[in-house]
């Protein structure tokens, strides 16, 4: 089941809510736990047991580690806390990498293992790296242990999260479970936020997945240059529409029922440079490699050459998390080598406004670069479409009628994913928060604005143009 679905929209959601609002509050955990249970196995009836089993497994480890650090065992406790880490990680890797690596075995050393794939459970990613951070923020004495297992299920299962995150810390909700207060405003908040990021997911991202689809599906040896950039800032526009529009769901989600959850997105194409890009993209991904892989490293507060590695620990990782294939590695390690660039060479913070907005640029351009790569089948297919774009390939540029076509059936959508990727609403706003008439003007045309765009949306999943979140794959 996913957001933009009408079934979800119109009758799980409202259903929940309802029954939520019904149940005496010592309920509501439970009422919303066996909604993420059946929310998860609406597709997927069989993966309900997988996660089902991480969350047991990782309860019983946390609570081990509080055992065994109030009778002073530290030596078992950090046993235990390896214990998970292996458990975690080889759960990741059965589903996720498994059939990849036998791929890669057959075809180096010409074996012939085979056996039946095993297809990849929606957003493990996610709950295991929540899972991850429980068990290790409870080892590290920044949690206290959550002795029902039920309330760490509800935790990790959250259905406004369980997909595509964002990964939720417990430390962010671990007051919040136990107890919270929906008010008003809160309500409509969440609201306005859920129907914001729906109709960014159905009027946007889908439109834009529309144009980079068709132009991937082409040859890019043979296509015009003008064309594949085209495709490939739609797939930048789609990717960051299609997330951030989850993320405002999530969050939304979570405050119909009184959570609260951090920022995920900050208006990441505004950013002057790489370290900028990924402070404000995917905010709680680069928390967790920060928190749990980057400090634990050393950081920067190593030698250059050791800082150097832990970069490259880090980048390999966040390439290879989002899945098996090589495209993901090497994406990874393209923003390694940007950010080293950057951050030891270039130094654009220290340098005059040429050098910045040179930086700035030369950000969006490796940014562009970097969604091909990520959106490619191969390395080989890759280069082919960047090759393209630079003019080295057969495609000769020009305006010809297919991108005429394209300009008139999809030309508004393409503008208004470039428009929005600025925070004009926010920045109108403080402008006009002094104005007593603006304010008056904006509590009457804000609730019909949302309104249209909502019915907007639905008009396009009804006439059928929803498609799957791409994070659903990861």
């Amino acid at each position: 089941m996913v957001f933009s679905s009408l079934i979800f929209t119109f009758i799980f959601l409202p259903v929940v809510v309802i029954l939520y609002f019904l149940a005496k509050e010592e309920y509501r955990n439970y009422l919303l736990l066996i909604a993420s249970l059946i929310f998860y196995a609406y597709g997927e009836p069989r993966f309900v047991f997988v996660m089902l089993v991480s969350i047991a497994v990782n309860y019983a480890f946390a609570v081990g580690m509080d055992v065994m650090q109030n009778r002073g065992r530290l030596v078992y406790k950090r046993s235990l806390l390896i214990s998970d880490i292996i458990f975690n990680l080889s759960l990741l890797f059965v589903f996720k990498y498994l059939n990849y690596t036998v791929g890669v075995i057959n075809t180096v050393f010409h074996t012939q293992l085979y056996f039946s794939p095993i297809p990849l459970p929606i957003g493990i990613s996610f709950f295991t790296f929540q899972a991850l951070s429980y068990c290790i923020d409870v080892y590290n004495g920044k949690v206290k242990v959550q002795r029902n297992p039920l309330f760490v299920a509800l935790y990790i299962s959250f259905f406004p999260q369980l997909i595509a995150g964002p990964i939720v810390r417990y430390s962010t909700i671990e007051d919040q479970i136990v107890k919270r207060r929906v008010t008003l405003q809160g309500f409509s908040d969440g609201f306005r936020r859920f129907l914001l990021g729906f109709s960014k997911k159905i009027i946007l991202a889908n439109h834009l997945a529309v144009i980079s689809e068709e132009v991937w599906a082409a040859n890019p040896d043979h296509t015009n240059p003008l064309m594949l950039w085209i495709g490939s800032i739609s797939f930048s526009l789609q990717i960051f529409y299609d997330f951030s529009a989850y993320s405002d769901m999530a969050i939304g989600l979570g405050k119909l029922f009184g959570f609260s959850f951090e920022e995920n997105f900050n208006y990441p194409y505004l950013s002057g440079s790489v370290t900028e890009f990924w402070r404000k993209w995917h905010i709680s991904l680069g928390r967790w490699f920060r928190d749990y892989v980057y400090i634990p490293l050393g950081g920067s507060r190593v030698s250059l050459p050791r800082h150097i590695l832990n970069l490259l620990i880090v980048w390999l990782l966040t390439g290879l998390w989002h899945g098996a294939n090589i495209t993901f590695v090497v994406w990874g390690f393209w923003f390694f080598a940007m950010l080293c660039m950057e951050k030891f060479l270039i130094q654009p913070e220290k340098k005059g406004t040429v050098v910045s907005v040179f930086w700035r640029i030369t950000t969006l351009l490796s940014i562009n670069f970097g969604w091909v790569l990520f959106n490619s089948p191969g390395i080989k297919r890759a280069i082919l479409y960047i090759k393209g774009m630079l003019g080295l390939s057969a495609g000769r540029l020009s305006v010809d009628t297919e991108i005429m076509r394209m300009v008139r059936e999809y030309g508004v959508f393409f503008l208004l994913g470039l428009f929005f990727c600025v925070p004009w609403g926010e920045l109108l706003q403080k402008r006009l928060s002094t104005n007593t008439l603006a304010v008056g003007v904006k509590a009457i045309l804000q609730p019909v604005i949302y309104g249209l765009l909502f019915l907007w949306a639905v008009s396009f999943e009804i006439l059928g143009a929803h498609n799957p979140f791409i994070y659903y794959n990861f």
